[in-house]
């Protein structure tokens, strides 16, 4: 496995995990998903205290930007999963 350097030891022992279960492409994507939701959640957090001037019900357009770019990077890693998933399952009907 490639040294990781900004993981930390628990992300990295989940990666490990990851890979074990899912095979190394399918598992550095799920560590990936799961690194992207725990950016969604702070920056989710940090929306609550950081309000729009112009309506403070929603978070700062900046955050809705980072917010909306979080919500694309998981859209295609899931995209690429499942095309991993039904590749491998097609062969396996093989």
């Amino acid at each position: 496995m490639t040294d990781f350097r900004y993981l930390g030891d628990d992300r990295r022992a989940e990666l490990e995990r990851y890979e074990f279960m899912m095979g190394e492409a399918r598992g550095r994507l799920a560590a990936s998903m799961d690194c992207l939701t725990d950016a969604l959640i702070l920056v989710g957090q940090h929306g609550v205290y950081c309000t729009s001037n112009r309506n403070p019900r929603v978070p700062a357009l900046d955050l809705q930007a980072v917010m909306a770019n979080l919500n694309g990077a998981k859209e295609l890693v899931s995209a690429v999963m499942d095309k991993l998933r039904a590749e491998r399952e097609a062969t396996e009907k093989q």
